[in-house]
Order: C-alpha cells, then structure tokens, then sequence
C-alpha cells in the first residue's frame, strides 16, 4: 500500500428538511387544521480515530465527502427522518486543517478521539407551528436550515516516543524489528521504507513508542527525495536516535552522517535538536577494529550525545540501549506535542445559493434563484405575515439594493417567477 500523509478534501454536512404545509383531512369536516410536519435534521460530519489505520491512503482518490440531507416533514404532523451523519475514520495523530489558511482546527490524537466537525442543518418547522388565532390556516412552513461545508487537508504526523533517524541501508528497520512488535519490510537495497513503521517495545510490561522515520537523506529539508513528506513525523518524538553503520560497510562515514542528519533537521526545525539524542552504532559485528567507533564516542559524547554500540543482526548491545531510552523518557513530561486550534468552524459562513438579479430588453427587472422559488413556495403572499415576510427576505438577502444598483425606478415592474409586481419604495 502507497503510504499517504497528506490530502485535501471538500467536506459537507447535511442540509436540513424543509417543512411541511399540510391540512387534515377529515370527513365532515371542510376546514382542518394545519399538519404539516417538521423536516428532518441534517446529518452532521464526524471524525473518529481508527487504532487499526496508519495512513491517510484511503482519501487519495475520494476527494468530497458529504452527509445526507434530512427529509421532508409530511402531513398528519410526521416528523421528516433525520439523516445519518457521515462518519470519516482517520489514523491517530492526523490534524484537520483549514485548506486556504493552513490553520489548525483539530489535532486528533487520542487513541479514542470524536470529534464532530460540522453540524447538519436543522430541520424547518411544519405549518402547524404558525397557527395563531387569526391566521387559523398557514400556507407557509420554514425551509430546512441550510448545510455547511469547508475544505480541509488532512496531515498525519505519527506519535511515537522514539524516532530512528539515518541514512537508508543503516539498519534502522531491523533494529526495529528486533526490539518491537513491528513487522517492517527490510532489504538490503536503498530507500527500502516508505512509510513510517510504528512499534511498541515491552520493558518489563512497561514500554514506549518507537518509529522507523525514512526518508531522511542530504537537501531532505529543501524538499529533496521524501524529506518534506517523512521530516514533520519527526516533530511530535521525544527522543531522537541516530542509527549509524559503524562499520561503514558501503563507505559511509557514521560521524559525517550524523552531522548531516542533524544540519538537515535543524533546517526544517530548529526546535528537533533541542530533543535528547542518542546514537547506536550498529553492525559492530562486521567491526574488525575500535578505531571508528572510539572515534565517534570521542566526537559525541562530549556534547552529551551517549553512544550504544549494538548489532541489530547478532541482537547485541540492545539491553543497555532500550533501558537508557526508557530512563529518559520515564524522566521527561508523559504529555506529546499537541497542535492548538486556531481555526474555528464558527468562521465558516453558511453557503448560499446565488441569486440572480437582472433587467431585461424591454425594461422588466428579473429575480431568479433556487432560495427565491423556494421562498415563493412556503409564503402566502395573501396573508399581511407572509407579505412582511416576503418584503423583509427582500431586503435581508440584499435584493432590493441591487434592484436599485440596477436602476430601478418607482413604477417599474419586477418579475420574480410567477409573481410580477410594481415596484415602489
């Protein structure tokens, strides 16, 4: 499976069920009452963390993601169905971001994690609700309340207490292995990882979180091969361990590898060196002399970076290692890096279908738009309530001012439908 990390989708809650105008039906009895129905509620958009996901693969084809809408209320007062919400399962550590800004709007990284990110629209009032002593029969009932949406992009950075960083082909996903539940694939060819492997090591029935993190090679900060996709699972470690081939077995030099290493996560985050570090020299089974691994204990471990000499292969060295770094995590805060919110869905304005205003050939001026008919649809324009309703969703919905944008004038005729009026102030 092709790991994914990042995508941008589009997603919509439900829009709510508009209600009903109805009468009863009754025999002997000509004039019923209203009982139309109210519409059903919109089905809202819920993230919910999936322990068994790793990857963001299942979105790299499916790009909008949108709830139901609730039905429409009926007569003899039946409530419209609500809709199902849209459930979206995700992996642990994924953050949901506003597409335009980038801003944060949640960082789901609790293992049992819901968060409801949009709500559905409610449903609109039957005609029953608008009876009234001297409006006995209501041809009008409320729409259904419109749905929200907004473009996210989903980016998962992995929680882990350690992350293994190094070239490719230093041994990092047999130590991993070796020391964890994890089941990575390992070869004996570059680039071997391509995502990040996740594994948990038991330490006396106590343990911590250790990541494979790949794709770390020179000019990974600029972009270079997958820096940019594998640098940011480094963020949210608490400790950094350097994997080294100690015994330079493809020529490589284990201290110029981890300066690299360093330079190139200074670079995409000064805040990563600030993190504790240790290194493991590995394959010290295919050491035939010191000189080396002397050499890498003397350059390091006077900046305060301990060195474990260890095989992955023979499982040598593993012990001391695996207990150091559970000393010093065992030290530090249990808490992990969280994202704070900084955008809020309250921003998102409620979509609108357009209305469009326009002035014909022959001087009649034109209002057309789905929320207009459906206005005319649900408004007794007969009633002295339903003609103040009409004239102030008029001028709330800014019609009016473009009319007179337009030129209107006292006595000219505006068209809306089926409905045709003169216009004046």
């Amino acid at each position: 499976m092709i790991f994914v990390d990042q995508v941008r989708l589009k997603v919509k809650s439900g829009r709510g069920g508009d209600g009903c105008v109805s009468f009863r039906r009754e025999k002997y009895v000509p004039n019923g009452g209203p009982d139309g129905g109210d519409g059903g509620r919109g089905g809202d958009v819920i993230f919910i963390v999936d322990p068994n996901l790793n990857t963001l693969y299942p979105f790299r084809h499916a790009r909008v993601f949108k709830a139901g809408s609730g039905q429409m209320g009926m007569g003899s007062n039946c409530h419209g169905k609500d809709a199902d919400d849209l459930i979206i399962k995700v992996p642990k550590g994924t953050i949901i971001k506003e597409a335009n800004t980038g801003k944060v709007i949640k960082d789901l990284s609790a293992s049992d994690e819901v968060y409801k990110l949009l709500n559905g629209g409610k449903g609109g009032k039957g005609n029953q609700h608008y009876a009234t002593p001297t409006m006995q029969i209501p041809k009008y009932a409320q729409p259904g309340q419109e749905n929200k949406e907004i473009e996210i992009i989903l980016e998962l950075k992995s929680i882990a207490d350690v992350g293994l960083v190094g070239y490719p082909n230093v041994g990092k996903s047999t130590l991993l292995s070796v020391v964890s539940n994890a089941k990575p694939k390992i070869a004996n060819y570059h680039f071997t990882t391509l995502n990040p492997n996740l594994g948990v090591v038991d330490i006396n029935g106590d343990g911590f979180v250790i990541a494979d993190i790949p794709g770390l090679i020179e000019g990974a900060s600029e972009g270079i091969g997958l820096g940019h996709e594998f640098l940011k699972h480094v963020e949210r470690t608490k400790v950094l361990l350097h994997v080294v081939d100690v015994a330079s077995t493809e020529g490589r030099d284990p201290i110029e590898d981890i300066r690299k290493m360093q330079y190139e996560l200074e670079q995409f985050n000064p805040e990563l060196l600030k993190k504790p570090q240790i290194i493991a020299a590995n394959k010290i089974d295919a050491l035939f002399e010191n000189e080396a691994l002397d050499r890498l204990k003397e350059t390091f471990e006077k900046e305060g970076i301990k060195v474990f000499p260890i095989s992955a292969v023979a499982r040598k060295g593993l012990n001391e290692l695996l207990y150091h770094l559970d000393g010093i995590l065992k030290a530090m805060p249990q808490e992990h890096l969280i994202y704070e919110q900084e955008f809020f869905i309250k921003n998102i304005e409620d979509p609108k279908e357009p209305i469009i205003v326009s002035k014909e050939a022959d001087g009649v001026f034109t209002v057309e738009g789905s929320r207009v008919e459906r206005m005319l649809g649900y408004t007794n324009l007969e009633d002295e309530k339903g003609f103040i309703f009409f004239q102030n969703f008029l001028e709330t919905e800014g019609i009016l001012k473009e009319l007179e944008s337009l030129g209107i004038e006292e006595g000219d005729t505006v068209k809306i439908y089926y409905l045709q009026f003169d216009y004046y102030k």
